[in-house]
């Protein structure tokens, strides 16, 4: 029997990798029209304003401070990772399907619309990992308009896209593990209270009228993810730590977002008499500019005698290892659909064959 041929996309936000301003433009262009304008409406005419002048404040400030995103080289890495692990794999189900694994992104080539156009064409069917553990209409709800645009009706039976991460107890265990391995173990020595900072992106929690946005933000997800990880983190018999708290990094427009910030976490453990505090950006399981440079910077800038940022969970083995399970797990899923749409059709052919 001829093997099915199926995609594996690998998809994130993307930021550009050379510091232009002619690079800086379209990023920008499409993060306004994809993600702000689901929060605040922005006549057309003035998505270039304000897009523009976006581009050319981050162009300022992170050629001022010699900041280049290793965002995409780091999906890159992952996809990579990924790719030689499904292909050593002894799963059963590829016996019966070939897979390739692709990057892609949502705001710099290559586009995720394009490269699942081009997927739709060629392979029997596509499995889509955002990467961004919690959902919100803003990171895999992109992903899963951008599927419904190009699959429309045969979405079902064509394309899965894993979801629900942030639930899932063993990236909770990675996380852990990942965190005690890196954690630098003199802080310990010193004996004094020593906070940890779970960074993560924040959301918005009430439109500019006061009222809850009419988007899937997320929120009590992102809630319910810190409260998982912090009991994780507490009650681990290597915990160093005193206390966790939550590190919402937030827009400024469109509302009320997270009330609990980085600052406040930063405020709030100076008040409790800490001295020492780690960051780890668990929301993300790529640095960015959200974590890399503007996080860090706020830890750099705090007030703490001793402080350790701890970069996200990147090239960590074991986290490959865990979401190329979960990958495979959704390749099987989607043969087994497949397997019974066409049972299902066959036997519809012979019902109409033999006149019933």
């Amino acid at each position: 029997m001829k093997k099915k041929k199926y995609a594996v996309v690998i998809v994130t936000y993307g930021e550009v990798e050379k510091l232009t301003l002619r690079n800086l433009w379209p990023s920008t262009r499409r993060i306004v029209k994809v993600i702000t304008r689901q929060i605040v409406k922005v006549p057309i005419l003035l998505i270039y304003l304000i897009a523009d002048y976006r581009s050319t404040r981050h162009y300022i400030d992170w050629r001022l401070h010699n900041y280049e995103s290793s965002l995409v080289d780091t999906n890159r890495t992952q996809t990579m990772s990924i790719a030689n692990l499904i292909r050593r794999s002894s799963s059963e189900i590829l016996s019966s399907v070939d897979v390739d694994v692709l990057d892609s992104y949502y705001f710099v080539p290559p586009y995720l619309e394009d490269t699942l156009s081009e997927v739709r064409a060629e392979y029997d069917g596509v499995v889509v990992v955002p990467m961004i553990p919690v959902e919100s209409a803003f990171s895999c709800g992109v992903a899963c308009q951008i599927v419904r645009d190009i699959y429309s009706d045969h979405k079902f039976e064509k394309v899965r896209v894993l979801n629900k991460l942030w639930q899932d107890d063993d990236l909770h265990r990675i996380y852990a593990d990942y965190l005690f391995q890196k954690v630098d173990k003199t802080y310990v020595s010193r004996g004094s209270k020593i906070g940890l900072v779970l960074v993560i992106h924040g959301t918005l929690v009430r439109d500019r009228a006061g009222n809850p946005p009419k988007v899937f933000t997320g929120l009590n997800e992102t809630g319910e993810f810190f409260e998982m990880m912090k009991l994780r983190v507490m009650e681990d018999p290597r915990n160093v730590f005193d206390d966790v708290k939550q590190g919402c990094m937030n827009h400024t427009t469109g509302g009320e977002w997270t009330a609990e910030t980085v600052q406040k976490a930063f405020q709030e453990f100076e008040d409790e008499g800490y001295d020492s505090v780690v960051m780890f950006p668990y929301g993300f399981f790529a640095d960015n500019s959200e974590t890399e440079y503007e996080a860090r910077t706020l830890l750099e800038k705090s007030p703490f005698s001793y402080k350790q940022y701890i970069r996200c969970i990147n090239g960590f083995p074991s986290f490959a290892e865990w979401l190329s399970s979960r990958i495979i797990e959704q390749l099987a899923k989607l043969y087994a659909i497949q397997e019974s749409f066409e049972s299902l059709q066959n036997a519809n052919q012979i019902e109409e064959h033999a006149g019933i």
